[in-house]
């Protein structure tokens, strides 16, 4: 949206999205949006076979860097229900819907999630700079990655199911009960997170990452977050030699194990900092799943391969 898109467009959506949302017909399913593959997942498992869900980013895309097409206007303009994480994550959704003045059909997952801020930690090899990040609106609310720990995610389900069921009344019986048992699913995954991390001598529990994405797993789980190559919430941001320098200077007297890098960003930086320090170089899940029947086809199983990769790579 940022980029522009031609005018002729651009009016059919503002005029499409000026109506009230569409009401699924007797019988039918809520049509929905979610703006990443994550929250995708999340909703599907309330939703169940009373929803159909469409996704906006495609897999491996990350949510930072994502511009919508014309044919995600149509999605969003269609939808009844946008679920979207929220936080800040999505800023082309808030100027799109923003520009539509269809807020009404908004949903962030994120809401009523006590957001990480950025503390003076986290910036200290960065002092002194100016980022493109400072202007970022996920800076300015805190840290909007809120799914790396399952514990926020139960807040989005309740939120997901408040939602649902404001929308169909009459199946709100049944999202109360798909909300309770996925409840139920992400706390086993809690237990199994903390028992693994236990695996980790407690002076090895040191993490490097390409941004500032695990805040909320680092600070639930007893890991510490000795820094990142890009010292902000965006993967976007570009750091100075100086920050780069910095950061392999804190591997090296913190003697950290590894650098984990995002599988949906470019990893041209963090390869030469791995090769400088002579690091592993891990890549993990961020913002998107994998395919389907892929190794992290679902948020649990994305919550369990990255887990495993830290675990190997730190232990």
């Amino acid at each position: 949206m940022k980029k522009g898109l031609p005018a002729l467009v651009l009016g059919l959506f503002l005029a499409s999205c000026s109506a009230p949302p569409p009401t699924p017909v007797d019988g039918g399913k809520l049509n929905v949006v979610a703006t990443t593959s994550i929250v995708a997942d999340v909703v599907s498992q309330v939703g169940g076979d009373f929803i159909d869900v469409q996704i906006l980013l495609p897999e491996g895309t990350d949510p930072h860097s994502f511009d919508p097409t014309p044919q995600d206007i149509a999605k969003v303009a269609d939808a009844d229900i946008v679920f979207a994480n929220g936080a800040g994550l999505e800023d082309f959704i808030e100027h799109l819907l923003d520009s539509a003045d269809a807020e009404e059909r908004i949903i962030e997952v994120s809401e009523g999630i006590e957001l990480l801020e950025h503390s003076e930690e986290d910036g200290d090899h960065a002092e002194g700079e100016e980022h493109e990040e400072d202007e970022d609106h996920a800076h300015e609310m805190g840290d909007p990655h809120t799914w790396t720990d399952p514990n926020n995610v139960i807040i989005w389900v309740k939120n997901i199911e408040t939602a649902l069921a404001a929308a169909d009344p009459a199946n709100a019986g049944i999202y109360a009960e798909n909300a309770a048992a996925y409840t139920s699913e992400l706390k086993e995954v809690d237990a199994w997170i903390r028992a693994k991390i236990e695996q980790i001598p407690p002076e090895k529990r040191k993490i490097v990452t390409d941004h500032r994405l695990l805040g909320y797993y680092v600070d639930e789980y007893g890991l510490e977050m000795a820094g990142a190559i890009i010292p902000g919430y965006s993967s976007l941001s570009e750091p100075s030699a100086q920050e780069l320098a910095a950061i392999e200077d804190i591997i090296d007297t913190l003697d950290v194990q590894a650098i984990f890098v995002g599988k949906t960003v470019n990893p041209n930086l963090a390869e030469r900092i791995a090769e400088d320090t002579g690091v592993s170089l891990v890549y993990f899940y961020t913002g998107s799943l994998s395919s389907a029947d892929g190794e992290a086809g679902s948020y649990l199983d994305y919550l369990r391969y990255n887990t495993n990769a830290f675990v190997n790579a730190l232990k």
